[in-house]
């Protein structure tokens, strides 16, 4: 068995580049015979992966989180290439989500060689693109993702999860460095009460596919999922998995900073559906939000300000007007044989 390993050595906070030796070890013993492939950079991952789509290694293994998954899983979409995964991250919701054991890399590289073999959706996102941040790289157009609609703006694949208002502010503060010396879905209950404290109400049109579109109060959530949870283990869509025929939406706005703190307790525990009758979650296959404009109508022109962040799979890419769609069986993965809610 041959396999590519495009490895993201910051992963985890930087951990995963000291500690890689110990998975070429366990790669080795297993008998796999691989290269490797660091990565340098927000991006590189989906540069490399693409350009290994017609190569003849038997899967393209992204070593690291659930970025380094988003990237690998954009790079050789909608080509022959399976994704296999050995989760090295803080939060690991999309290995979790196809049956890969966490913390244990003698498991997951079992899996690489044993597991078995499905076909995931992914949700096209397209919006404008992020407007540059200090100390993080601004976001590129990679013909490999498709040809946006306008110049302006990105055309990403998202494969776990698309958010934005509080959440999406989360990893936001993620990329800037908060919290770095914390690990795991711990880091995320950090960040997310810092960022609810922080957060500043704003004003959004939405759509949910073919129902009348809707201005709402953005103060609280909206994630259009593809698995259960994300953050780490937060159960943002209970029941939720990524072989189906559709996505889910979890919508909860309006909520006040009390309640958005009150919340983080049955979000864990995937029991904050219905809370306070604001906080509903449906099939999906379509969704849009836009800002509105001087006479309170959805426009095209311009996106919020300041900028609505919109995260996708944990990637900060674009801000609004975004327009998601999902699309089925888009990306064969190597998983374990038992899957969570499937």
């Amino acid at each position: 068995m041959r396999v590519a390993c495009i490895v993201n050595p910051n992963a985890r906070d930087g951990k995963l580049g000291k500690n890689f030796h110990k998975i070429e070890k366990a790669l080795e013993s297993s008998g796999i015979v691989y290269d490797t492939y660091m990565t340098e950079g927000t991006g590189h991952a989906i540069e490399i992966a693409s350009s290994l789509r017609d190569s003849d290694f038997d899967l393209v293994v992204a070593v690291g989180g659930d970025g380094t998954v988003h990237e690998v899983a954009n790079g050789i979409r909608d080509s022959s290439k399976r994704l296999g995964i050995i989760p090295m991250g803080n939060g690991d919701d999309f290995a979790r989500a196809i049956g890969i054991p966490l913390n244990d890399i003698q498991g997951a590289i079992s899996i690489l060689k044993d597991g078995n073999d499905y076909s995931v959706g992914a949700i096209r996102v397209e919006g404008l693109k992020a407007p540059e941040h200090p100390g993080i790289t601004p976001p590129q157009h990679y013909p490999v993702t498709g040809k946006p609609s306008r110049e302006e703006n990105l055309v990403r694949w998202a494969f776990l999860e698309c958010d934005g208002g509080v959440t999406s502010s989360i990893n936001r503060m993620k990329d800037e460095g908060h919290f770095s010396w914390i690990s795991g879905q711990k880091k995320y209950t950090f960040l997310a009460i810092k960022a609810i404290l922080a957060w500043k109400s704003q004003m959004a049109w939405i759509k949910v596919d073919d129902q009348p579109g809707s201005e709402v109060d953005l103060t609280g959530l909206f994630a259009m999922m593809q698995a259960e949870t994300f953050g780490g283990g937060y159960r943002v869509a209970p029941g939720m998995h990524p072989f189906g025929d559709s996505a889910s939406i979890v919508l909860g706005f309006g909520l006040s900073k009390g309640q958005m703190l009150r919340v983080m307790g049955p979000l864990e525990k995937g029991k904050h559906i219905g809370r306070w009758g604001k906080i509903t979650m449906e099939p999906c296959k379509k969704f849009e939000i836009k800002a509105l404009d001087s006479q309170g109508k959805p426009t095209e022109e311009h996106g919020h300000n300041p900028p609505l962040y919109i995260s996708l799979d944990g990637e900060i890419s674009m801000t609004t007007p975004v327009k998601f769609e999902f699309h089925k069986d888009q990306l064969d993965v190597r998983g374990g044989p038992e899957l969570p809610n499937y």
